[in-house]
């Protein structure tokens, strides 16, 4: 058992158990197919494992393809306006998909699911069940009423019926795993819908975290990311101010479990005792994803961040102090209303200072039930795009200095088989233990890599969004229990009995299978 100051880590949850669905067949008996998109944030990618999961174990299976799906699983987003016009876009193509597979339905889950509800099926009455953030384990039950009663089903629930890590999984890596702490927000951020849509913060007991962080590496994975709306305010339901400190020290400790990131932390909250956790855990990496938002300190007022320029490049000093290699990233909002030209320069300033190595840049967007929307000041589309094309093209120069900084380099490569496909190069792809994008070679007569082997490789070059190893003089290969348990999988899926590596936990069987691609 795991210790964590003085609470105890003890598992307290249960798993939360799906019957099977009698609409999992088809008449002739045979399994109907499923299929899950994900639009969004992480957060959505780790709860549409939940659904994937909750659907397998109601008796359904993994379509070959989307387009062959019986059941077609939208995950949704609400952050951005372009969230709805891309759902609606895809409910718009289903719509002639469906006319043509008799017995095929549609569901629509997540974000903005809990915020439009029945809305949805009045734009696209071709939907079946429409469900929320806080009833994900509903989903098999409600395809089957809708099936039963021939009309669409919409449920969406206040409050959380199940913590969604309760619910069973189906992985999409073998190597790689996504753990829920936290679900909600208690912040009050005026452009943000999230905290009305997932509801205040919630936290899983610490046993229940490292319980499923423990299964995890037992069935193979290496990498683990801690997710929640804000990881730093873990332990605010359980009293424990320190308590994400302690959890990331306590991940540590756990045999086998090689990497560990996080995302995404709140500014005004990330404190000393959490910078010295990830600079005294060797298995936490050294790469922070820090929102920024804006570098403006009228803007951040505006924004109700409670956090001001000055302490945020505070918090990059110190991570930089602790932690020397650390690669930042973050969030950043052009166009606020009320922005001004001297508030975007503020921006522009503090991202100077910040030599992030990546950043996700936003034109801001008209949330309608956020304070923001109301706001006055509302600025005109074409200076928002010249402001960000200016940000662009900023943290485009920064990120290419902050990689080519980086030849010559010797990384860990944990192998993942990102990036386009050109067998000429032999080019495999994987993750740096900062997380920046490498594309090594393999060299002749050097066995090929599997997903979670980790290879190390000596960086020759740099693009602004990943680097080039192509020096084979210090090229190493070391195969890990993620690799076998990637084998494992394939065997599965082709129907091939496959042993067990000596001491390895039965492995499951993946939402998809992770395949290496040449670049």
């Amino acid at each position: 058992m795991h210790t964590l100051g003085r609470i105890s880590l003890m598992p307290s949850a249960e798993a939360t158990l799906i019957d099977p669905s009698p609409a999992a067949l088809r008449p002739d008996g045979s399994p109907r197919s499923y299929t899950v998109r994900t639009l969004g944030c992480q957060m959505n990618v780790h709860d549409s494992e939940r659904l994937s999961g909750s659907l397998e174990a109601a008796g359904y299976i993994a379509a070959d393809s989307p387009e062959s799906a019986d059941v077609y699983v939208i995950n949704t987003c609400a952050v951005r306006e372009n969230a709805a016009n891309k759902l609606y876009g895809n409910l718009g193509m289903l719509a002639a998909v469906k006319r043509e597979r008799e017995g095929m339905q549609i569901a629509v889950g997540g974000c903005l699911a809990q915020k439009d509800q029945g809305t949805i099926v009045e734009k696209a009455p071709w939907v079946d069940v429409v469900f929320g953030t806080h009833n994900m384990g509903s989903l098999p039950a409600l395809l089957e009423r809708a099936r039963h009663n021939a009309e669409a089903q919409v449920e969406i629930l206040e409050a959380l019926e199940v913590f969604p890590s309760t619910l069973p999984t189906k992985r999409d890596s073998a190597s790689s795993g996504w753990v829920s702490i936290s679900v909600g927000c208690n912040n009050t951020c005026t452009f943000c819908i999230v905290p009305s849509l997932r509801g205040k913060e919630k936290d899983r007991r610490p046993g229940d975290v490292l319980a499923e962080v423990q299964a995890l590496v037992d069935d193979g994975a290496i990498e683990v990311t801690l997710l929640g709306q804000n990881v730093n305010t873990y332990g605010v339901e359980f009293g424990d101010k320190l308590a994400f400190g302690k959890l990331l020290r306590a991940m540590g400790e756990i045999e086998g479990l090689e990497r560990v990131r996080f995302t995404s932390p709140h500014p005004a909250a990330f404190t000393e005792d959490v910078i010295e956790a990830m600079a005294e855990t060797p298995n936490v990496m050294p790469t922070l994803h820090m929102p920024l938002q804006s570098g403006s300190d009228a803007v951040l007022k505006a924004m109700r961040r409670s956090y001001r320029s000055k302490k945020y490049l505070g918090i990059l000093d110190r991570v930089r102090e602790l932690i020397p290699n650390a690669a930042i990233t973050t969030d950043i909002i052009v166009g606020f209303p009320g922005e001004t030209e001297q508030d975007f320069e503020d921006t522009m300033r503090v991202v100077e200072q910040s030599r992030f190595q990546s950043a996700f840049t936003f034109q801001y967007s008209i949330r309608p039930g956020t304070p923001a929307a109301t706001m006055e000041g509302q600025l005109p589309k074409e200076v928002v795009q010249r402001r960000y094309e200016r940000l662009l093209e900023l943290q485009e120069r920064i990120s290419l200095e902050e990689n080519h900084a980086q030849i010559g380099r010797t990384v860990q490569v944990l192998v993942s088989g990102e990036g386009r496909k050109d067998g000429a190069t032999r080019r495999l792809s994987g993750r740096a233990e900062d997380n920046r994008l490498v594309h090594f070679t393999v060299p002749a007569g050097e066995g090929e890599p599997r997903p979670g082997d980790v290879v190390t490789a000596k960086v020759t070059s740099a693009a602004p969004h990943f680097l080039i190893a192509d020096d084979e003089s210090v090229y190493a290969l070391r195969r890990t229990r993620a690799g076998d348990a990637w084998d494992r999988r394939q065997a599965e899926s082709c129907g091939v009995p496959a042993p067990a590596a000596p001491g390895d936990a039965p492995a499951s069987v993946g939402l998809g299978m992770p395949s290496i691609r040449s670049l």
